[in-house]
């Protein structure tokens, strides 16, 4: 097999084409993070963005995405950032996981969000569910069944509505709209979230908003942006910035009007969103790992993806595993453990507090 690596601006159109078609010729595949367009734009944006292509003979037979930073570390594209990572490859492909990172000039590879079913898996790996909302059935028989399994949260939902229109009139929602000045009012939700919760703001990051404003202008049948919006009386209160591919919405940043939250905008906005995502001939939703309330809320499916590494004998494996092992196995002991993950995440909210004072 021969691996040849460039920039996502050196790839042919032949190359694009075969795989798209790769892509879409496996289920496991079908998220817009592991399409094409998402890493040519990322890569316009970041010089650290390569593409492993590999070759049997003449044919493609598959695309690793990835990032080289300093001492031969690697990374998905946009790490951080994505829920789908991976190679997009034939069927039942073949390879020496190490032999590969090699070629790519890599000492090793990290994954938090590798997609089930990897050649790429070899070695020490966990597991995670990724929530989804399931719409092939269609939206009134995923209705049904969070009626039957989540019929409380449903009918709360439904009241609250009510109760918001009553209290600040009609509720209108805009599904793949361009509004940037919406747009810059979820960013700033967002950047609001970050801070009470301790996270670090994506969004004081320039590079993320061009990334996302790029995105957002990207629409194609088989790529593109989705911005939708929740208003009440012409104001927005809630909304969604999220990427899709011709038939999977993946989920990616929500955030809502803390003003309004005694009503609930998140769920009522997700709940209008899968209606019209379905209507638009969207089938998954992809909510991403995570372990949220309202992930927990809305899925009635899931499926798997992989944390772990790739590594062969090098310093900057040595180095990576030294700095960074250490901080994912205690990471893992507090996922794991219900009373330490509730206390990190109050921790967290108290950081994210007193941050927010200080600064105001």
């Amino acid at each position: 097999m021969r691996v040849s690596i460039v920039h996502p601006r050196e790839l042919a159109e032949s190359d694009i084409e075969r795989w798209r078609a790769l892509q879409e010729a496996d289920p496991a595949f079908d998220n817009p993070f592991l399409s094409p367009e998402f890493t040519i734009i990322v890569g316009e944006l970041q010089e650290q963005v390569r593409v492993a292509v590999l070759q049997d003979g003449r044919e493609t037979v598959g695309f690793l995405p990835f990032e080289r930073h300093a001492m031969g570390i690697g990374k998905p594209v946009a790490a951080g950032l994505t829920d789908a990572q991976g190679l997009v490859h034939v069927k039942d492909l073949e390879l020496d996981p190490r032999e590969l990172i090699r070629s790519c000039g890599l000492g090793v590879f990290e994954f938090d969000h590798l997609v089930a079913g990897q050649p790429l898996l070899s070695g020490r790996h966990t597991r995670h569910p990724s929530p989804i909302i399931d719409l092939r059935d269609g939206y009134d028989s995923y209705v049904e069944t969070i009626k039957r399994d989540s019929g409380k949260t449903y009918r709360s939902t439904a009241y609250k509505a009510r109760k918001l229109q009553r209290d600040h009139g009609p509720i209108q929602h805009d599904y793949a709209t361009t509004d940037r000045t919406a747009l810059r009012t979820l960013l700033g939700w967002k950047t609001g979230q970050y801070r009470r919760t301790g996270r670090t703001d994506r969004f004081a990051r320039p590079w993320i908003v061009e990334l996302v404003e790029r995105l957002l202008a990207t629409d194609t049948e088989r790529f593109g942006g989705v911005f939708d919006v929740l208003r009440v009386d012409g104001r927005p209160i809630a909304g969604h910035f999220g990427l899709r591919t011709a038939t999977t919405l993946a989920g990616w940043f929500p955030a809502y009007d803390t003003a309004f939250a005694k009503y609930s905008p998140g769920l009522i906005h997700h709940l209008a969103m899968a209606e019209k995502a379905a209507a638009a001939g969207i089938e998954v939703i992809d909510l991403g790992r995570g372990e949220k309330e309202y992930k927990e809320k809305l899925k009635n499916g899931e499926f798997e993806v992989m944390e772990g590494r790739i590594a062969r004998p090098s310093a900057g494996a040595g180095i990576h595993w030294a700095l960074r092992v250490p901080v994912r196995k205690a990471r893992g002991t507090v996922l794991a453990n219900p009373v330490l993950r509730t206390t990190a995440d109050r921790a967290l909210k108290t950081f994210g507090r007193l941050r927010t004072s200080l600064s105001s």
